[in-house]
């Protein structure tokens, strides 16, 4: 197989293409902003700050999301219990009464008929 030359503005044509391409290239790395990673990679204790400091941010938020949540729960609870729904009412009255006796004492409470 021989080589054949291309004709000069066919090299051209593909040349630009070649350079669109790269152009595209570097502008998708900067969006991407791999410059950057690559920097925190190679620095490890700024690693592990920022996964703490996200670690840190996330326990708080689930656990100010579970407190809501249940005080949600427990508010709409208690108002079931003055509708007076006859299984549902003693149910829901037995378990804030455990809620808020635990809240009173601080402690494991063992509950017995």
């Amino acid at each position: 197989m021989k080589y054949k030359p291309q004709p000069l503005n066919e090299k051209k044509s593909s040349q630009e293409k070649l350079a669109r391409k790269i152009d595209e290239l570097s502008v998708s790395m900067e969006k991407m902003r791999l410059a950057e990673y690559v920097q925190m990679l190679e620095n490890p204790r700024r690693l592990l700050y920022i996964n703490f400091l996200q670690g840190l941010s996330r326990g708080f938020g689930t656990a100010i999301g579970f407190t809501i949540l249940a005080g949600i729960v427990l508010y709409f609870m208690q108002k079931i219990i003055l509708i007076n729904i006859p299984v549902i009412g003693e149910f829901i009255a037995d378990v804030v009464e455990i809620v808020q006796l635990q809240l009173r004492v601080g402690g494991f409470i063992t509950y017995l008929r």
